[in-house]
């Protein structure tokens, strides 16, 4: 027989389990993305998700959503997922170590806050403005101690690829507060990953050759962007919003850029510097400290599954 507090173990771990896994999206890219272009990656990554989500959709009975539902989820799919994912895979596919990619994106809480109060004229408590300063402080370090992160040079294109990612899910964020609610969990996906395709087919189109060479590197990473992010996240995700635990991610947050970095580190010998190493603690506490509210004051926070 399964003890109670057995679930509430369980509930408590499964936020660490989806940011962990969430932590790893750069990881595969960086292992895949010799073998293949960026938006082509992402092209047959997306076709196989909408396979297995249209699987889903049919096993859980998934509710179909209304004509305007599904518009809202094509714009929240274009932003969260087409230019998020399709920014970072460029980044990383211009040589930005998976570590400072991680680190970049990871500002989207700071940026939505900032947002937040620009757009929305929400309060921002001094705690949040000093976490927005020393986050922007953080990131500066790691840029200009660029030297210190073998093979890393600051690349425009790179840079534009990055903050089109970061711009992207912020922006989403705000849209899917706004337009995207009550929405069957697996039928939003499944039409968010839809937008996602298409754009990535688009632009894989006009700006790639579409060659792939078929190495068990790309394959084992492809199978992982599928399966151990694109389902087993979004069903982690699931979980926790049925178990009312949906809230905490933001709060974890703030582990995936030291994560990444840590696995790019152990996996690729993405050395960091002393500089750049401040400079990520000096993110991480201020992403944390934006975050870390009471509950009635905090400010929302969105992450994107990869």
């Amino acid at each position: 027989m399964v003890k109670p507090h057995s679930f509430a173990s369980l509930t408590g771990v499964v936020p660490l389990m989806f940011v962990a896994l969430w932590s790893t999206g750069f990881i595969g890219a960086k292992y895949a993305l010799p073998y293949i272009e960026p938006f082509n990656l992402l092209l047959v990554r997306m076709l196989i998700t909408l396979v297995v989500f249209g699987a889903l959709m049919v096993v859980f009975r998934a509710a179909w959503p209304s004509r305007l539902q599904i518009q809202h989820q094509l714009v929240v799919g274009s932003l969260i997922h087409a230019a998020y994912l399709g920014g970072v895979f460029a980044a990383i596919k211009l040589q930005m170590p998976a570590g400072v990619a991680a680190l970049l994106v990871g500002l989207q809480p700071l940026l939505t806050a900032l947002i937040a109060w620009l757009a929305l004229g929400e309060r921002l408590h001094l705690r949040q403005w000093l976490g927005l300063l020393l986050g922007l402080a953080g990131v500066s370090m790691v840029l200009l101690q660029g030297q210190d992160i073998d093979s890393f040079t600051i690349h425009s294109s790179a840079l534009i690829a990055v903050v089109v990612a970061l711009v992207g899910i912020s922006v989403g964020t705000f849209y899917q507060k706004r337009f995207g609610s009550g929405v069957d969990l697996i039928s939003a996906s499944f039409f968010q990953y839809l937008a996602t395709a298409f754009w990535m087919a688009l632009l894989s189109f006009l700006f790639e050759d579409q060659s792939i060479q078929w190495h068990p590197q790309l394959i084992g990473a492809l199978l992982w962007l599928v399966f151990g992010l694109s389902v087993s996240a979004i069903l982690l995700l699931m979980y926790m919003i049925r178990e009312g635990e949906a809230a905490k991610v933001a709060s974890y947050f703030y582990l995936v850029p030291p994560l990444t970095a840590l696995e790019a580190w152990w996996l690729f010998d993405e050395t960091f510097g002393i500089g750049a190493m401040i400079g990520l603690l000096l993110t991480v506490i201020g992403v944390f400290m934006v975050l870390k509210l009471p509950r009635n004051q905090r400010v929302s926070a969105t992450v994107a599954i990869e």
